[in-house]
């Protein structure tokens, strides 16, 4: 089933570049110009991703976004935020207000693509994911973001507790350093860190997990799996 994407812009330019970029990568498109027809289109299509411009007539992109995230029946449809502003605090407030990502205008519609598809991709990863997920020693806790060895509490950086709930969804399957780099740094960064650093954080990882440190297995000029059997 194809996942259907709302776009709320009044710029009738973007909205046919969109439309136009989403078809041929196989979504379903719906558009809308306002912001109290995007929470009307909301209830009555639930979509799987809304692209929602800041700056609307009327209610705006921030004020949908903060009343779509209140909603139960709306608050886990991933939101892009799209806007011509690209001050920082700009976006710190789009993503406070609960925002999965946020692209500035003008922008790649090869880009946005990858953001769409790599925000669709985490919130069905987080759909499946267990809230707690025990390997011998290890023990993850995902809702609560946190990670024990021997019961003993591991303190991760945000990239390591990434690195290894990815490493960790694949149940044993091998990622490539490019892979992990695009998925987890993103896109717009891909560019421009080194592979390498990858490896300087499953480095740390490892010596933070200490004895199970071992379950994470190098692959030779590819990248890296995790081991669950003992």
């Amino acid at each position: 089933m194809k996942e259907k994407i709302l776009i709320v812009e009044d710029e009738k330019d973007i909205v046919k570049m969109l439309e136009y970029n989403l078809k041929k990568e196989g979504f379903q498109v719906t558009s809308c110009r306002d912001g109290e027809d995007a929470l009307d289109l909301v209830l009555r299509e639930v979509p799987d991703l809304i692209i929602l411009d800041l700056m609307l007539p009327g209610l705006d992109g921030l004020e949908v976004c903060k009343i779509l995230k209140k909603e139960s029946k709306t608050s886990l449809i991933p939101i892009i935020m799209l806007t011509a502003k690209s001050q920082e605090s700009d976006k710190v407030i789009g993503l406070t207000m609960g925002a999965d990502d946020y692209v500035t205008k003008p922008f790649s519609p090869r880009e946005l693509v990858a953001r769409i598809k790599a925000v669709l991709r985490r919130a069905d990863d987080k759909n499946k994911t267990p809230e707690i997920l025990k390997v011998g020693e290890l023990c993850v806790d995902f809702a609560k973001i946190s990670v024990s060895v021997k019961n003993k509490p591991v303190e991760l950086t945000a990239k390591e507790f990434e690195l290894l709930k990815m490493l960790l969804k694949v149940k044993g399957r091998m990622l490539s350093r490019d892979y992990l780099l695009d998925n987890i740094w993103g896109y717009d960064h891909a560019m421009e860190i080194q592979t390498r650093t990858v490896d300087v954080h499953i480095r740390t990882l490892r010596k933070k997990l200490k004895s199970e440190a071992r379950r994470i297995i190098t692959v030779k000029n590819y990248g890296y799996r995790f081991e669950s059997e003992d």
